[in-house]
């Protein structure tokens, strides 16, 4: 009985037999590719299809920041009508065909921007702790309330002196040794301080709640 030959293919003289080792070997280097390489080559194209996915949900302000092409742009606002699944399916992988295309630094900014939805840009994280500190130091010292009305004139006077005079009271432990209660006004005072600041950064860095001089501690 005759033996069956094997399909293949020479080369440089050596006979390789179609899906053997030797074959996976010299179609990877026709390919200019390895597989580790191909891997990278798919983690890299699904991570770039996610952030596009991510896109449909960025905030417009934030979106038009992004140096994207109007193809791209066009193509997650037609994404965002797509309410049928197999036609959002098929707009994404488009969206994932053209995300591939942008720069590095361009892949660079979606994620800065989709970062700065789910965390906050640096000058609100800014602003939020400065507020915190506005809020201790306006509570703690007799003489915070002044230099905040001095920084921001517009401030009610009268609405913020009676929240801290009635947040310093709350402070006051209804039995010794029990934990300090924050109430409402402790809240309202932090919120006063977080618009005055967002709407205007504070007017003077050199005057800081943190480098306010040693004062009377609010009893």
């Amino acid at each position: 009985m005759s033996r069956k030959l094997k399909k293949g293919y020479f080369v440089r003289g050596e006979f390789v037999a179609e899906g053997s080792e030797r074959d996976t070997e010299l179609k990877a280097e026709l390919k200019g590719t390895d597989d580790q390489s191909r891997t990278d080559l798919k983690r890299e194209s699904t991570e770039l299809q996610k952030l596009g996915e991510a896109l449909l949900a960025l905030r417009i302000d934030l979106l038009e920041r992004l140096p994207l092409t109007d193809k791209l742009k066009d193509a997650i606002a037609e994404a965002k009508r797509i309410t049928n699944f197999e036609g959002k399916r098929r707009q994404m992988q488009f969206i994932g065909k053209l995300m591939r295309k942008l720069e590095t630094t361009e892949v660079d900014q979606v994620r800065a921007a989709l970062d700065e939805q789910s965390n906050g840009s640096a000058a609100d994280n800014l602003a939020l702790h400065q507020a915190e500190v506005w809020r201790d130091r306006l509570i703690s010292q007799d003489d915070a309330a002044g230099q905040w009305i001095a920084l921001y004139p517009t401030t009610d006077t009268q609405q913020l002196r009676a929240l801290i005079r009635q947040a310093r009271k709350d402070a006051v432990p209804e039995i010794a040794g029990a934990a300090v209660r924050h109430g409402r006004p402790y809240r309202e005072i932090f919120q006063m301080v977080r618009e005055a600041l967002m709407a205007i950064p504070e007017p003077d860095a050199a005057i800081h709640p943190s480098t306010f001089s040693p004062s009377r501690e609010a009893s």
